[in-house]
């Protein structure tokens, strides 16, 4: 049975491997993500997550046979993408700009089995309706602190749930982990997704 390894610090990520039965063994890569500044959306997504898994997959310390799982997240709006803002200033300006529109949400995962060296990696995309909230709600909103920690200022699973009015795609995707798009990947490397199910 393979190990997962989650190539992230993510706890959204960790809890909806949890909640699919899945236990993995979290090691934070570290990397320095803006050395990827200035791509597109999607290429930038994907290749912070390739840049997580290959550090962490060339680590001497694994589990033996060890599957290793990068993701990163970003918000494509207009075209541009939106990580984690810096500040409340920018996180209340990005809310301003966001309501009442649409964005995608756009996942890169990257998967290595470290026992053949084989890598696979694909983007997810979820489009994200967001409610046309008040400046009252942004402001609360944003000083509660969450919207400073995850990629697009906003959480779909926790206290930004009331403002995204609706989705168009995978829901897990916009948590930060696609889970339908690892089982498609594990299957390319010649794993079960259920082969990774804590108890059987």
């Amino acid at each position: 049975m393979p190990t997962l390894v989650l190539a992230s610090q993510s706890p959204a990520r960790l809890t909806t491997l949890r909640s699919a039965g899945v236990e993995p063994v979290v090691i934070v890569s570290g990397v320095d993500e803006s050395r990827l500044d200035g791509l597109p959306p999607r290429e930038l997504a994907l290749g912070i997550a390739e840049m997580k898994c290959a550090t962490v997959a060339s680590r001497d310390d694994l589990p033996e046979g060890a599957v290793v799982l990068g993701c990163d997240s970003v918000l494509e709006l207009e075209g541009k993408p939106l990580g984690k803002p810096g500040t409340a200033r920018e996180a209340v300006e990005r809310w301003q700009a966001m309501r009442g529109r649409s964005g995608v949400l756009v996942t890169g995962h990257a998967l290595t089995d470290t026992a053949s060296g084989a890598t696979v990696s694909r983007t997810a995309a979820t489009t994200v309706h967001f409610a046309p909230i008040s400046d009252d709600e942004i402001t609360a909103y944003v000083a509660t602190g969450e919207p400073l920690h995850v990629a697009g200022a906003f959480t779909i699973d926790g206290l930004g749930g009331p403002f995204v009015a609706s989705i168009e795609g995978d829901h897990h995707n916009v948590v930060g982990l696609s889970l339908p798009l690892v089982r498609v990947m594990l299957a390319e490397l010649g794993h079960e997704w259920t082969d990774l199910w804590t108890s059987h």
